[in-house]
């Protein structure tokens, strides 16, 4: 009588058990990625909740002349002008095609500031001056625009600039009173949300393509998209891999502050990479004053209780501690081992993160920043 040969279940069966294992490795998985998320959103918003540190209020008038130049300037003129509001008795926004005496007169400011001052009449503002009327100017983009701002600071009594080696350059132009004051983070867009994100980044970097940008990222492109990376900014169709990328790289696309912390929000990391000061293409900078203070995204990016990664500047340590609050990188290399690192430890990045988010909101706010600057004019 022959043998009954029953048919083998092994095969599957064992197919049947690994698809369970990778089953429950995925809840797993699922679970701690959104105990993670949660944690660091929960605690996130205890600290953005709490309320801002009071600061004097001034029973002044001031008239705000902002910068006439749109996006990307009209949402710090929109920063400055609306915290202004809860600091002083009146602000009146004006554009620089606007100013004249009777305008000025009609007024009756206080204090006259303009957000960058390109526009402006100088011999205006002279008049202005020989009003009685204290006049001041906040500068956007130092050391980068220079060979312009050195006629326009001399006709203000105070000049506030947000790079620090251009203290003493216009100091050594005859201007008394000069002041290091950078920009800080609108809170009212830059601060983390209480939503999980549906962008799900890794990585991000919005920003234009300058060219040092495309010479620092070309070498490990192809090493950073193997993580979920998305730019966004103009010119990066000059990058040679565009073509291989563009479904990640958003092309010429301007964003918001909403739509731009919805991306910080939904990235792991972000990366913070300055121009440069010596890029002649688009630079109006002849003795090359080099930048040593951090750009308002720094601010911005650390509101968003995201990991930042920046470029070391000589004055970054004055607002934010290196692999405290921050992390910074001072080659390509570097960068992609400290992605690579904190993409693999997320207890740290969550921490810093978190710290960055604390130190922003506790010493980097608009409101922080102009009373800063009221009480250098108001003493």
């Amino acid at each position: 009588m022959s043998k009954v040969k029953w048919p083998s279940r092994v095969p599957e069966l064992t197919l049947s058990y690994d698809s369970a294992q990778a089953r429950a490795r995925g809840r797993q998985d699922g679970y701690r990625r959104g105990y993670d998320e949660g944690y660091l959103r929960g605690r996130a918003d205890v600290i953005a909740s709490r309320p801002p540190e009071s600061v004097p209020f001034r029973q002044i008038r001031v008239l705000y002349i902002a910068s006439g130049k749109g996006y990307p300037y009209s949402p710090l003129d929109e920063a400055i002008s609306s915290t202004l509001r809860t600091m002083v008795a009146e602000v009146v926004i004006i554009e620089p095609g606007q100013i004249t005496v009777e305008a000025v007169l009609q007024a009756a400011p206080d204090l006259v500031l303009a957000l960058d001052g390109m526009f402006v009449n100088n011999e205006m503002m002279d008049i202005i001056r020989q009003l009685g009327i204290r006049t001041a100017v906040w500068l956007t983009d130092d050391p980068y625009y220079t060979d312009m701002t050195t006629e326009n600071v001399k006709h203000y009594d105070y000049i506030f600039t947000l790079e620090s080696n251009c203290v003493p350059f216009y100091q050594q132009l005859g201007c008394t009173h000069v002041y290091h004051l950078p920009f800080a983070a609108h809170t009212e867009y830059y601060r983390p949300s209480r939503n999980i994100s549906p962008l799900r980044r890794d990585v991000s970097f919005i920003g234009s393509a300058y060219w040092n940008r495309i010479g620092f990222f070309d070498p490990i492109i192809d090493r950073l998209m193997q993580h979920n990376t998305v730019f966004n900014g103009i010119w990066w169709d000059r990058l040679p891999q565009y073509t291989a990328y563009q479904d990640r790289i958003e092309l010429n696309k301007w964003m918001g502050p909403a739509e731009t912390a919805e991306a910080y929000n939904g990235s792991k990391i972000v990366i913070n990479l300055h121009r440069s000061h010596e890029d002649d293409t688009v630079n109006n900078n002849a003795i090359k004053i080099p930048a040593a203070s951090p750009n308002p995204r720094t601010f911005e990016i650390a509101a968003c209780a995201t990991l930042q990664l920046s470029d070391s500047r000589s004055d970054l340590a004055k607002f934010y501690t290196p692999g405290v609050e921050i992390e910074t990188y001072s080659s390509p290399e570097e960068l992609l081992y400290k992605i690579e690192y904190y993409l693999a430890h997320e207890e740290e990045r969550r921490q810093i993160a978190l710290n960055a988010l604390e130190r922003t909101f506790r010493d980097h706010t608009y409101g922080k920043r102009l009373n800063e600057m009221l009480t250098i004019i108001y003493p």
